[in-house]
């Protein structure tokens, strides 16, 4: 089954996304032109490899009945300058005091079942065309 996303330009920099029934906004810093309205897209992708490990983390723990009260996941990355890109992301999961010791090693490798970094590191193929498209 093919999924479609339809993106729009309503105003000045924002570009908006209809993802099923939602439609997410994005925007650039003002230092860059934009209105500092939305996360930027860049700030939606590193917010999707966050929130996908999360889902596996909390996914782990409902399985085990295991409490999450606290439970956090930072993701953190520094810009290079010379390579000009963020050249690694740690991702960190801030378990529970009373998280059993047993599960931790198992908690990690469940979060590495992250389809978005599972997507980074086998990436699909591209094409990218305007229309109408003559051929």
């Amino acid at each position: 089954m093919t999924e479609e996303i339809v993106v729009t330009f309503p105003e000045n920099l924002k570009v908006e996304a209809k993802v099923k029934e939602f439609t997410i906004v994005t925007d650039q810093p003002e230092k860059s032109g934009g209105d500092s309205s939305a996360p930027s897209p860049f700030g939606l992708f590193t917010a999707s490899i966050a929130t996908c490990a999360g889902y596996f983390a909390l996914k782990f723990c409902r399985a085990r009945k295991l409490n999450t009260d606290g439970m956090q996941l930072v993701l953190r990355y520094a810009w290079d300058d010379k390579e000009k890109r963020y050249p690694h992301m740690e991702v960190e999961l801030k378990l529970p005091e009373e998280f059993p010791d047993k599960y931790r090693e198992a908690i990690v490798r469940s979060m590495d079942q992250c389809v978005v970094k599972k997507h980074i590191l086998e990436p699909p193929s591209f094409s990218i065309r305007v229309s109408p498209d003559d051929n």
